[in-house]
């Protein structure tokens, strides 16, 4: 993970929460307080976050000691212990729920991608999520979408090309879209990896025509069942292929048996449940 995103995420989110200081902690507990508590889960799920919650505690008290019983992507149950952390009492109070924002936020989607993932697990198909995130924090989403098992789609609109309904019609179709996008490669001198979405099989077919050598992937977007297994059988080996649209947890299984390289889920995101957990200190 980057470091530096980490850490500003930190701050950031002291700075919404505690602003000009936790009024509570400093008018009722010592400042000399030191106090051991522990994470406890309070529901089954993939746990997530404990990698975060260590930099958070050492951001708040860097002589935080913590003793890490479970790691990141275990599945736990209710009434499991993760860690125990021993620190400064008012930045312990401080950080509580930053922690435990986080750690529920990243858990939920953890278990939504293991779930994902172990439908299709004896498939050869890989499981990838979207730019369907929460503002500001994709990439603590992305993470737990890792840790759950499947796997990161493109990090943003920088590093990844992706031709879409909207580009095809602003462009006046696919070919010119296609082509524009190779002249701006040779103009910038760079090359990205390139998806081509398609609505149906006359613009599947004209992708495979104009994308030679500059497309990577063809997404096939919304495509009933045998009409999707008709466009891998078409598409063969000359592109990676992609389903997509309104991909669930009830539905990939029969998508991947379709024989698509890869399954783009929003879903895992953005539906996924936060899960309970809570911090307590040890008496």
């Amino acid at each position: 993970m980057d470091l530096k995103k980490i850490k500003d995420f930190i701050v950031n989110g002291l700075e919404e929460d505690v602003k000009d200081g936790d009024h509570t902690s400093l008018a009722c507990i010592p400042v000399e307080a030191k106090d051991k508590a522990k994470l406890l889960v309070k529901e089954d799920c993939v746990i997530a976050g404990i990698e975060l919650a260590k930099h958070i505690f050492k951001h708040v008290d860097p002589d935080a000691e913590l003793e890490i019983l479970i790691e990141d992507g275990t599945e736990v149950k209710y009434g499991d212990i993760a860690f125990y952390v021993t620190c400064n009492s008012q930045a312990l109070l401080k950080a509580e729920r930053l922690v435990l924002n986080s750690m529920q936020r990243m858990s939920g989607i953890a278990t939504l991608s293991r779930s994902f993932k172990n439908k299709v697990k004896d498939l050869p198909v890989t499981i990838l999520d979207t730019r369907k995130t929460t503002p500001l924090i994709r990439f603590l989403e992305k993470w737990a979408v890792r840790i759950g098992g499947s796997s990161n789609y493109r990090d943003g609109l920088y590093d990844w090309i992706m031709i879409k309904d909207n580009h095809v019609d602003a462009s006046g179709g696919i070919s010119k879209a296609i082509e524009r996008v190779r002249n701006y490669f040779e103009k910038k001198d760079m090359s990205l990896g390139m998806t081509v979405e398609v609505r149906n099989l006359i613009e599947l077919k004209e992708t495979m025509d104009a994308g030679k050598d500059i497309v990577t992937r063809i997404m096939l977007d919304n495509f009933e069942l045998d009409m999707l297994r008709k466009a891998v059988e078409i598409v063969g080996n000359d592109y990676e292929t992609e389903a997509s649209g309104g991909v669930t947890i009830d539905t990939v299984r029969a998508i991947a048996e379709t024989g698509v390289d890869f399954i783009s889920s929003g879903a895992i995101t953005h539906s996924s449940e936060s899960k309970d957990m809570s911090l307590k200190i040890v008496k």
